[in-house]
């Protein structure tokens, strides 16, 4: 009976975890209930344009302003990194109340300076951002038959050399009823309400509504000037104004104003909350995703089974001949030996900058360990894009706590390499903690004074720099620290065989060893490039990715390909008698970075051709720099690691006096 009665009590715990998971959106925040009538007000993001990729302050063209002023929304470190600067507007809605010919504001008349820079921002296709309970406004287009999606509508457009601003907006506001949370109809048991009460309803009797869509349609409509002079914000225009979006009127004049309006509509939807972001995440392409990871698949089985007949077929049968040998025979076959295991007394010899591999390698890990975690909890939906920034700063956080991995491996394989000497360890993990938060630095401060320049909302702002400073040198320093001590009183890694004292000359080799490994890098390449595109797209056509279940597959496909490529490197180097294997290993699998970078350089050409402006050029180029250098480390970590482990077994199994 006890038995049974914890059965019971586990398998209704269980259940409730799993319902309560059910129920519990992850991406965005608690639905906000309103009632008939209850104000909404608009958000406005920065001006965003996919030619450029500068973002601007919405407040940095003619429109209207907020009669309270202008304030900011309370922003988190990503979104300030990622150049977010939302701020409220004028735009103000009564929940399920239809309004229309609302009248916003009439602009001063258009001087020299605002006349050129609206007409550059046209030209430059620049989009305005709203946002209404965390929804970026979504306008739809049909082209060829297809409908399109878009976030965000343009600022104006250009016909015949004549410029036009979209000045009337058509909203419309997808609501659903509100539903009061019920944990015992969420059971859906029969006795339910016997064991779990009901939540009291404290407004049932007032309906309540939540937000699950947010659309805009923009229009340019010529306004009588004379007949909103004594009009004040939001009254009633006097007359019908009628949305064409296939029709544009209102055209950009130096030394005249522009009057803005708008209109809204709610209609009732069949959305509910958890669905409502699936209109902008809709997954379109997914066997392009599946396609991906095929090919991933068949680069990790085909280099599986070469590292399949290293072990078993070569190593294994080489291994068994020397150890049925007495040591006579053995020493005769030592003199006959060939291959790898002429360099039994070379292979463990310190490499060329020790220091720097440590350096390398323990960053290396910094970086895999945060990519792993942060893709991993994206995947589960804590970072989803309705959480604005978190996944920027999910990742400066795990990056941060992972300084410990960093210290801890690089110190420990610094007194490997050194053969159990501490000395230096505190000056490894000093440098570990600054060598890629210092190379991040000086990129995105040299591209921060470019920013800076065009007055961009991207620029991070002096505050920050000193925020983020603080971040590197009162947590991410201290932990490496943290982690250097901790390796420090490990034990090291006792190599297997002696080293020789006098180094053992590496014949001539027919091909040059490093065009073979800098050939490597196509194989990690290659199960990555399908998925690179839609990350590039993502953060150069102002896409959404959200995908993050698919990338961490390819992530751990990455992770499997690096491996076996330097491995098989590896043992093909040994074989011709080169013992230098330390770095090899690393660039094995780090030359992905090269091709990278390359792929970077042809999708700027061929996918970006809009993109304009040195500035805008330079920006790219920046970013892709300093992510290929952050590929770099990583995938090189996993190659070297993965490189020492087998060299480590290889060379263990061989018996020597």
């Amino acid at each position: 009976m006890e038995l049974s009665h914890r059965f019971r009590i586990w398998a209704f715990t269980i259940l409730v975890v799993f319902q309560s998971v059910y129920g519990f959106y992850l991406p965005g925040s608690y639905p906000h209930k309103y009632a008939v009538g209850n104000e909404l007000f608009v958000k406005v993001n920065s001006l965003t344009s996919i030619d450029t990729e500068i973002p601007f302050s919405y407040y940095s063209l003619p429109f209207c302003e907020p009669p309270n002023g202008i304030k900011d929304s309370a922003e988190n470190l990503g979104e300030l990194l990622m150049g977010d600067r939302i701020e409220n507007s004028p735009y103000k809605f009564k929940m399920h109340t239809n309004e229309s010919e609302i009248f916003m504001c009439k602009s001063g008349p258009l001087n020299a300076d605002q006349f050129k820079l609206l007409k550059k921002r046209i030209d430059e296709m620049y989009q305005v951002n709203l946002i209404l309970d965390n929804l970026p406004a979504i306008r739809y287009t049909q082209k060829e038959g297809f409908l399109l999606r878009w976030t965000g509508y343009p600022v104006g457009i250009k016909v015949k050399d004549v410029y036009y601003v979209f000045n009337h907006l058509k909203f419309k506001v997808l609501v659903h009823k509100y539903e009061e949370p019920n944990v015992a109809r969420v059971m859906g048991t029969g006795d339910g309400a016997e064991v779990i009460p009901t939540v009291a309803k404290t407004d049932s009797d007032v309906p309540g509504w939540i937000i699950v869509g947010f659309e805009v349609i923009p229009c340019s409509f010529m306004h009588n000037a004379d007949a909103v002079k004594n009009l004040k914000i939001y009254d009633k225009y006097p007359t019908a104004i009628k949305c064409d979006p296939t029709t544009v009127v209102m055209s950009v004049d130096e030394k005249k104003p522009i009057v803005f309006s708008y209109e809204v509509e709610f209609e009732e939807s069949d959305i509910k909350w958890p669905s409502r972001w699936d209109a902008y995440l809709k997954m379109e392409g997914s066997k392009v995703h599946w396609f991906s990871i095929l090919n991933s698949l068949m680069v990790i089985t085909f280099l599986a089974g070469i590292v399949l007949v290293i072990f078993l077929r070569t190593v294994r049968r080489d291994l068994t001949r020397y150890e049925e040998l007495d040591k006579e025979a053995q020493a005769q076959m030592n003199e006959e030996l060939s291959g790898w295991k002429l360099v039994v007394g070379d292979v463990f010899r310190a490499p060329d900058h020790p220091a720097l591999l440590c350096i390398m390698v323990g960053d290396g890990v910094q970086i895999l360990g945060m990519a792993v975690v942060t893709i991993l909890f994206a995947a589960l939906g804590f970072m989803s894009p309705a959480s604005r920034g978190t996944l920027i700063t999910g990742m400066l956080f795990f990056y941060m706590i992972l300084g410990i991995a960093a210290g801890y491996v690089a110190v420990r394989l610094w007194r490997t390499i050194g053969c159990g000497d501490k000395t230096g360890w505190v000056s490894v993990s000093w440098k570990v903690s600054c060598f890629f938060p210092g190379i991040a630095f000086l990129i995105l401060t040299t591209l921060n004074f470019l920013l800076w320049g065009s007055h961009s909302t991207g620029a991070i702002p002096f505050s920050l720099f000193v925020v983020l400073i603080l971040l590197w040198f009162c947590i991410s320093v201290p932990l490496t620290l943290i982690g250097g001590y901790l390796g420090a009183k490990a034990p090291h890694i006792e190599f297997p065989v002696r080293t020789n004292q006098i180094p053992r000359e590496i014949p001539a080799q027919k091909y040059p060893s490093w065009l073979l490994v800098l050939g490597a890098g196509t194989l990690p390449f290659g199960t990555l490039f399908i998925e690179l595109f839609f990350i590039m797209s993502s953060i150069w056509m102002g896409r959404v990715y959200y995908v993050f279940g698919f990338l961490f597959i390819v992530l751990i496909l990455l992770v499997v390909v690096c491996a076996e490529v330097s491995l098989v490197l590896t043992y093909m180097h040994l074989c011709v008698e080169d013992w230098k294997w330390w770095w090899k290993s690393f660039f094995a699998s780090g030359s992905v970075a090269i091709y990278i970078f390359l792929y970077s350089v042809n999708y700027l050409v061929f996918d970006l051709k809009s993109l304009s402006g040195p500035v805008s050029a330079t920006l790219y180029l920046g970013y892709s720099l300093f992510m290929v250098i952050a590929i770099m480390l990583a995938t090189g970590t996993v190659g070297f690691l993965s490189s020492f482990w087998f060299v480590h077994y290889l060379f263990s199994s061989v018996k020597l006096d």
